[in-house]
């Protein structure tokens, strides 16, 4: 068993959280997370372009840096009978009330609150929230 171990962790490379929107909402929300969330950028954008004319526009493969994590984001042309789901979430550690604050509210906007903002006994100051993307954020701050 330990040279199976082994051998897979030779052979990964990397191990990144994965997005995939439905339709064309991928661009929207990594714009909208760079310019959200400090230390963050995109860093590729893979259109499906002449490989696929019909999605020419939509995102085949990006990859963005959200607060300094690699994220892995693509838009699916191919409606799914699934989305999303809170029980997998990108964490945000906070350095000021402000902060936690202003990315909260912006995250709430067209979203909803799963755990409001607030004093919780693990926590000096946190909240879960899903954001329009339908992407579950949880922030904190100790």
């Amino acid at each position: 068993m330990v040279g199976i171990s082994l051998t897979v962790r030779e052979m990964t490379s990397s191990v990144l959280p994965f997005l995939m929107f439905q339709g064309n909402n991928a661009e929207e929300a990594i714009n909208f997370y760079v310019d959200l969330i400090p230390n963050s950028r995109i860093e590729t954008i893979q259109r499906y372009g002449d490989s696929n004319p019909d999605f020419a526009e939509l995102i085949m493969a990006a990859t963005v840096s959200i607060g300094g994590q690699s994220v892995r984001v693509f838009d699916s042309p191919i409606k799914h009978n699934f989305d999303f789901t809170p029980s997998f979430s990108l964490f945000v550690e906070c350095e000021s009330e402000e902060e936690i604050k202003t990315i909260t509210s912006a995250l709430e906007e067209g979203g909803k609150v799963l755990m409001p903002l607030d004093s919780y006994d693990f926590s000096t100051q946190f909240a879960w929230v899903e954001d329009r993307f339908g992407v579950s954020w949880q922030l904190n701050r100790a």
